[in-house]
C-alpha cells in the first residue's frame, strides 16, 4: 500500500497533533470528555507532540554555511 505522502517524523507527528485536535473536538461535541480513558488518550497524545517537540529543540544546533578554515572573501 502506497501512501500519498511521504511517511517521516513531521507527518507522524502532524497525524498525532490531528487525532489530537479531532478528538477533543469529538469528545466535547459527543460529551465523552468526561470519560477517564479518553482523557487519558488525549493526554499521552499531547504529551506525545510535547516531547518530541522539546526533543527536535534540544537536537537542533546552528549550522554555519561556511567552515572557518576556509574563509572566503565576498567583497568582490
Amino acid at each position: 500500500m502506497k501512501l500519498p505522502f511521504p511517511l517521516n517524523k513531521n507527518t507522524i507527528v502532524l497525524s498525532i497533533t490531528g487525532l489530537v485536535t479531532f478528538g477533543f473536538f469529538f469528545g466535547g461535541l459527543f460529551e465523552i470528555l468526561d470519560y477517564l480513558i479518553f482523557k487519558i488518550l488525549l493526554f499521552f497524545g499531547y504529551a506525545a507532540v510535547l516531547i518530541y517537540g522539546f526533543l527536535q529543540v534540544s537536537k537542533s544546533s546552528e549550522q554555519k554555511n561556511r567552515p572557518e578554515d576556509l574563509p572566503q572573501d565576498d567583497s568582490n
